[in-house]
């Protein structure tokens, strides 16, 4: 089972800070504040619904695997962390708008993003994963035929099912705002089968007892830190990931957040 996080605690969470935390933090600025002491506050967005990546505690405290690396990279480049909570689609946006100085939230390096952000070099890769009830006849993608599949909204996994309808098999694609929603949609017979990070949902199938399968049809891209182009912390983050994967830094995350108990 994944570590460190728990789902109910996610999704009762989630549903009382949807309102509170997506839209207002977006509008959050201030890259170059002076925060506590002599520090600059590095503006960092992430979508708090995606665990063990990013998520809130009980206490509404930011926690995750993304976390823990923003946290260290902010700290080793002598910053101020400061965490603005949004939509997964409104992230591209708002680093194209210079409202924040990066993004954590486990974002795939595709070409496509890559022709409006800069991204560092990859920190993490997971694979996807097909979710289902553990009474489902869904086994294989040949099963999909015919049935309603969800996504999230602006994440590769939505791309993907696009690809695999067209040329696959034909379903019917219900995309939502987060990966919370998603398995509540699942739970709630409101789709047949969930398409997410394989990392991700791994920890709700152990959470929930559900199942699910890999998908071996393509192998996505890793996940890495984007920013907006041209910006100077590219270089000076790819340094810090660098020295974290010599220094073991980032296997201590991994097995941290990612490593099966």
């Amino acid at each position: 089972m994944m570590k460190k996080w728990s789902l109910i605690g996610t999704l009762t969470l989630g549903a009382m800070l949807m309102s509170a935390c997506g839209d207002t933090a977006s509008n959050e600025t201030g890259n170059d504040t002076a925060g506590s002491g002599d520090k600059k506050v590095l503006e960092m967005a992430t979508s708090a619904d995606f665990p063990p990546f990013e998520s809130r505690n009980t206490a509404g405290e930011f926690e995750g695997f993304d976390i823990d690396l923003a946290n260290y990279i902010a700290d080793e480049l002598g910053y101020e962390l400061k965490i603005n909570d949004m939509k997964f689609d409104g992230l591209i946006g708002a680093l194209q708008s210079d409202r924040i100085d990066m993004v954590l939230s486990g974002m795939s390096a595709t070409e496509d993003r890559k022709k409006n952000v800069d991204f560092s070099t990859e920190y993490n890769q997971s694979g996807e994963m097909f979710v289902t009830l553990k009474d489902s006849d869904i086994e294989t993608i040949e099963d999909l035929e015919g049935k309603k599949l969800g996504v999230q909204l602006g994440t590769i996994q939505e791309d993907g099912a696009n690809k695999i309808k067209k040329d696959t098999v034909d379903f019917e694609i219900k995309a939502v705002d987060s990966a919370n929603v998603l398995i509540q949609e699942l739970l709630s017979n409101r789709i047949d089968v969930a398409y997410m990070d394989k990392a991700v949902a791994e920890g709700f199938i152990a959470e929930q007892n559900l199942v699910g399968f890999d998908d071996t049809t393509s192998s996505s891209p890793g996940m890495a830190v984007a920013f907006p182009k041209g910006s100077e912390l590219t270089e000076k983050v790819n340094e810090v990931l660098k020295e974290a994967e010599e220094n073991g830094k980032l296997q201590e995350l991994k097995d941290k957040w990612l490593s099966e108990e």
